[in-house]
């Protein structure tokens, strides 16, 4: 089951497994687990939380069947279960413990067991048998699709509606990052009955990035004045010329590699894979080369390049220099 599929929790499980890498679906899954056993003055006698890259598994155990004190229930979290994968351990643990208290968990126990990685080692006897024998929860990276059905999901509960138009606008302002989307979906849940792009375009706050991906799209397309507007904004934001040029020479290396294997017949998947970046990166970054030669994005990386060295070498005010390139024009 994934995490974003889980709403409420209506009956307990005595353990979990929480798996994946998206951190802030972990943090939510536990969360939700805690409250539905623990009130907060339970959690201060009965919440256990361990670093298995620092406890073994047996001390873990040891406390999972330890009565609770002053209530009926006590939660166990073990952090960083990597007796679960390939990964070589810091500390030794007994599996054979776990794999024992899983036959018969304590009923008086909620056990939260964490592995924050993408996949675990399926042939390891613990991994199959934690996999059978508990609730096992998935926290990977959330597809474009998945993450609407989950804004859509979360206004729904609020009573409210979101235009299809807004919620691509809303995904593409927060770049796909759930830390962000929570929190600017947090201010938008307070106005009104229906979200709209225009709501969208006054309350959502572009990250960095945004504004990175705003620079790139107006520099490849050489508008100029454009280029430069938001450029001196970055600046007044207080955003180092070297930071943005890094952000600048990323994104457009994306656009140039993301066109070179597209135009070889690769798929979006198949590039978001070679390239290890999210396939929603890649979808945008598609588009946004779909104009330009790739020896017109490979001639914008080699400027990019030496402005890089100009800027390290001190030939140039920083934030000159590159005001100085987006003048540049360029041939598409």
């Amino acid at each position: 089951m994934k995490v974003q599929e889980l709403k409420e929790i209506k009956s307990l499980s005595p353990v979990y497994l929480l798996q994946g890498i998206n951190s802030f679906l972990l943090k939510d899954a536990k969360q939700k687990i805690i409250e539905k056993t623990l009130t907060e003055e339970e959690q201060e006698f009965n919440l256990a939380s361990f670093d298995l890259e620092e406890t073994p598994i047996e001390t873990v155990i040891e406390d999972a069947e330890t009565l609770p004190f002053l209530g009926e229930k006590r939660v166990v979290i073990a952090e960083n279960a990597t007796f679960l994968t390939a990964e070589k351990q810091k500390v030794e643990h007994n599996v054979d413990v776990l794999i024992r208290y899983l036959e018969e968990p304590a009923p008086f126990s909620v056990l939260i067991i964490v592995a924050p990685y993408e996949k675990l080692d399926e042939r390891k006897k613990v991994t199959k048998k934690l996999k059978t024998k508990s609730t096992h929860l998935e926290a990977n990276e959330l597809t474009e699709g998945e993450l609407k059905n989950w804004v859509k999901a979360e206004v729904a509960q609020a009573g409210l509606t979101i235009t299809d138009e807004a919620l691509a606008e809303f995904i593409e302002l927060t770049g796909m990052k759930l830390t962000i989307v929570h929190m600017e979906l947090a201010k938008l849940l307070l106005y009104g009955e229906e979200i709209t792009a225009e709501l969208i375009h006054q309350l959502v706050s572009k990250s960095l990035e945004q504004n990175v991906f705003a620079l790139v799209e107006a520099f490849i397309h050489g508008r100029t004045v454009d280029t430069i507007t938001i450029y001196r904004d970055l600046l007044r934001n207080n955003e180092e010329p070297i930071k943005i040029l890094a952000l600048l020479v990323s994104q457009i290396r994306l656009v140039y590699h993301s066109k070179r294997l597209s135009n070889q017949g690769y798929g979006q998947k198949q590039i978001s894979q070679a390239l290890k970046v999210h396939p929603f990166r890649v979808k945008l970054a598609i588009g946004q080369g779909r104009s330009f030669s790739t020896n017109h994005l490979l001639n914008l990386l080699k400027d990019l390049a030496r402005a890089d060295f100009e800027m390290k070498t001190g030939k140039m005010d920083k934030a000159l220099l590159l005001e100085l390139l987006f003048m540049k024009k360029y041939e598409a």
